[in-house]
């Protein structure tokens, strides 16, 4: 079996598939970024809620017996490069619609209205996942995050692939 070259040469993003390789992973990355996080917000929007509330309900509802504001803080600052007063103020917004409130130990949790708001919006993300997904198949996605996280360690961010920065604290 004979392979074609692939010119591998940096070049700077085009339309077109010519010389995918030599393209900046920086800009792919960047432009992925920015489509799916804006399609994703438009998304939650239509539910009048913004994504770091959707974290906050989301993350609050994995953990038995909820959690501090400094707990969420800490949980959804680590990964989502959000400033931890951007959380608190999606907190604060989610206890003022009555979706969330502060238990024992001051400790926040998802009121009956907050858990039937969280499914509601848990079926728009199911909607957008597959929006986002389509057309890809589960092999695909599996080898293009495999790609991603082996760049993330060869750059020396090996802390960015720990399990524990994904997975509730308690």
């Amino acid at each position: 079996m004979t392979t074609t070259p692939q010119n591998t040469q940096l070049t700077t993003p085009k339309s077109d598939d010519g010389n995918l390789a030599g393209q900046p992973v920086g800009y792919w990355t960047y432009a992925a970024h920015k489509a799916v996080i804006t399609h994703i917000r438009a998304a939650l929007a239509t539910q009048d809620v913004t994504q770091p509330q959707w974290w906050v309900l989301n993350r609050t509802d994995l953990v038995e017996g909820g959690l501090t504001r400094q707990e969420l803080r800490v949980a959804l600052t680590v990964n989502l490069d959000h400033r931890p007063e951007e959380i608190d103020q999606a907190l604060y917004a989610l206890v003022a619609r009555g979706w969330m409130t502060e238990g024992t130990d001051d400790r926040y949790v998802l009121t009956d209205a907050g858990r039937e708001a969280k499914e509601r919006i848990f079926e728009v993300v199911r909607r957008v996942r597959a929006e986002i997904h389509a057309g890809i198949t589960d092999e695909e996605y599996v080898a293009a995050l495999t790609v991603l996280r082996r760049m993330i360690s060869n750059v020396g961010a090996d802390e960015l692939l720990s399990p524990d920065r994904w997975l509730p604290k308690r």
